[in-house]
């Protein structure tokens, strides 16, 4: 039978109600359905504006249909778009015509799961339109439509290919050792897996910019008591979200919010102040600051421009690089901070006043240059791969090396293949090339209705 989703807001008004409705039929009756509602056949990507005439003839509302025949639609099967007026109740009654035509409702993530299963896309494709989903920046986005492309899966292939051409190589050994083959050149073999070991630990070292693309960099504001760490991130995020006192100490707790700045989202997290000398409650504060550190991949340090910068605790101090730091000197709106005298040192250090705005401009501009430094590049794609993908590489990585070391060792044939076929299984799995309806259906069932 045909399956449609629920109703998909395409366009918001103003107001916030749904403009536009579209509602997605896929399967192997949709041509049929399609002619019965519209009156007439409906051509291959040809729009048609039409009455939506319901079973009992009732018109519901004024329509666009789309037909899509397959295997060139999203699912690869036949597939129709029906584009009605926004008023959920219209929609709801189309949904309910067409259920009584005989479709059913889509599961989460049903037609993106179809495609895949129809060769249409790839398992790291399918992957990447939950991240145009989810999508929170220009950076975010990006990366999704070049991994919805085939990014990764290009990377791969090539991987696999080399993969398969050196497996063939050793098993021609293992099948045909009566054959007269040329000499197992074993020392070409162990060049060609390294090479691929090399590979894949580029592709791994994606895995943090494709977390931080998910889910933001994590940007934490340090620095000492009543340094204006909480003006700073009312500042950065617009609107007064810390309270701010002139008494030392008030952020007893830290706070946490999303920002954009420039192509980037930034979890902004402001923390307690790091109080040599601190008060039992304010200790647990500091904790819970140490804690943010471990985590973070950016720091905006902040000292107060009329006192002598303190010495940073050793945990924080160890963390901080010219690569993810940047040392924020306010309060330059006060009279003895004027043009202070900022320290040597190979790190992004700004003077700003909070209270004012004046540096700012220049401290989200230092924010993107650090920020744009996490992508990772192979070649001219831009990779970011997620933890799934993390597992697989790690665990091919783990055959390839374990059959370089038996080649090297001069063990069998049959023992190096055994490792090659595993470090196989694992890249495939990226792609979704093998056979594993448990771990589709986990996957699938995070996406959303219409998708």
């Amino acid at each position: 039978m045909p399956r449609i989703t629920d109703t998909i807001a395409a366009l918001a008004t103003p107001n916030g109600t749904a403009a536009l409705a579209v509602l997605r039929v896929s399967g192997p009756d949709t041509q049929a359905l399609g002619t019965g509602i519209a009156g007439s056949p409906l051509l291959p990507r040809r729009t048609r504006h039409a009455d939506y005439r319901a079973r009992n003839g009732d018109v519901l509302d004024d329509v666009l249909f789309t037909f899509y025949r397959g295997p060139k639609s999203y699912t690869g099967e036949d597939t129709l778009e029906i584009s009605s007026h926004g008023n959920p109740f219209i929609a709801q009654k189309i949904l309910e015509d067409l259920f009584a035509r005989g479709c059913r409702p889509a599961q989460p993530g049903e037609f993106t799961e179809r495609a895949f299963l129809n060769g249409r896309i790839d398992l790291s494709q399918a992957e990447a339109v939950m991240d145009l989903i989810h999508a929170r920046s220009d950076r975010a986005l990006a990366a999704a439509n070049k991994q919805l492309r085939g990014a990764l899966g290009r990377q791969l292939k090539v991987m696999v290919d080399s993969l398969l051409d050196v497996l063939a190589r050793i098993e021609a050994y293992i099948d045909f050792p009566d054959e007269d083959l040329p000499s197992e050149d074993r020392a070409g073999v162990i060049l060609e897996l390294q090479a691929l070991v090399s590979h894949t630990y580029r592709l791994l070292s994606t895995s943090q910019y494709g977390a931080i693309l998910r889910d933001g960099i994590k940007t934490v504001i340090i620095g000492e008591p009543n340094a204006g760490k909480s003006s700073l991130l009312n500042r950065l995020i617009g609107r007064d979200r810390a309270l701010v006192s002139p008494e030392p100490g008030t952020t007893r707790d830290f706070i946490e919010e999303r920002i954009i700045i420039g192509p980037h989202c930034l979890r902004i997290i402001d923390t307690a102040g790091l109080n040599p000398t601190p008060a039992p409650l304010e200790r647990l504060g500091m904790d819970q600051t140490l804690d943010r550190v471990t985590e973070a991949d950016l720091f905006l340090v902040v000292h107060d421009a009329t006192l002598p910068a303190a010495p940073l605790p050793d945990p924080v101090a160890r963390k901080l690089r010219k690569e993810n730091t940047v040392l924020v000197f306010n309060k330059i709106d006060l009279k003895e901070s004027r043009n202070p005298p900022l320290p040597p040192s190979d790190m992004c250090a700004l003077a700003v006043s909070a209270l004012t705005g004046e540096g700012i401009g220049e401290l989200t501009a230092a924010i993107v240059r650090l920020a744009d430094g996490f992508q990772q590049n192979l070649g001219s794609e831009v990779i970011a791969i997620n933890a799934r993908h993390a597992n697989a590489l790690i665990e091919a990585r783990q055959g390839l090396q374990d059959g370089t070391d038996k080649l090297k060792a001069g063990e069998s044939s049959e023992l190096v293949a055994s490792d090659l076929r595993s470090a196989l299984n694992a890249f495939g799995s990226i792609t979704g090339r093998i056979d594993n309806e448990q771990m589709l259906d986990r996957l699938f069932a995070s996406f959303c209705i219409g998708k």
